[in-house]
């Protein structure tokens, strides 16, 4: 009986100790491996801190690594500024306001991955934010901005551009018009082709 007594208590601290080792992120973000006799397994952050984006503990070895902060619970409103500027993504000053009663459009887009959306201008100022994914906006000079996830984008305006889904999940993209009545959000150019 003190044998089986004895078993059981070193199996439950061989699972305790690999359970605590396997909640760990290794340098290469890899899937789970093993290395030097130690399991650990890829769930680092995107920043590349190496800790866990699943909340879960950190490895003791890891460097730049420590415990993922508790998020507090939120009991008052709380707000984030998120862009304040008068350019758009490229760097150019926007235009002025137009006259006249103004026009308000909320649009939510999906692209695929892998789907690119046509050449096209904006005759209105728009900006958004990102909610998933990546988006590649390329200007028709060749100029390039990446909007990652939970970032804002303030669109070029009057300049031929187009966006692209270089990644392997969809983006969720919100954007925000200020129009007037009759105007189109935005212009097409089929006549340039897509690369």
């Amino acid at each position: 009986m003190k044998k089986i007594f004895y078993y059981l208590i070193a199996t439950a601290i061989i699972v305790c100790c690999t359970v605590a080792v396997t909640k760990c992120c290794d340098k290469s973000c890899a899937s789970c491996e093993e290395s030097a006799g130690v399991t650990t397994c890829g769930n680092c952050c995107a920043s590349g801190d190496n800790c866990c984006a699943s909340g879960d503990n950190c490895c003791a070895s890891c460097d730049n690594c420590s415990a993922p902060a508790e998020e507090a619970e939120v009991t008052s409103v709380q707000s984030t500024e998120l862009i304040r500027t008068s350019q758009s993504w490229d760097g150019v000053e926007l235009p002025d306001y137009f006259q006249g009663r103004p026009e308000l459009v909320a649009v939510k887009y999906i692209f695929p991955a892998g789907k690119k959306l046509g050449w096209h201008h904006h005759p209105v100022m728009n900006y958004g934010i990102l909610v998933e994914g990546e988006l590649t906006i390329i200007g028709q000079d060749g100029q390039e901005k990446v909007v990652h996830e939970g970032e804002p984008v303030v669109e070029m305006v009057n300049t031929i551009h187009h966006g692209e889904n270089r990644g392997t999940k969809p983006v969720v993209l919100y954007m925000f018009y200020l129009s007037q009545k009759d105007l189109p959000l935005a212009v097409q150019h089929p006549e340039i082709p897509l690369e």
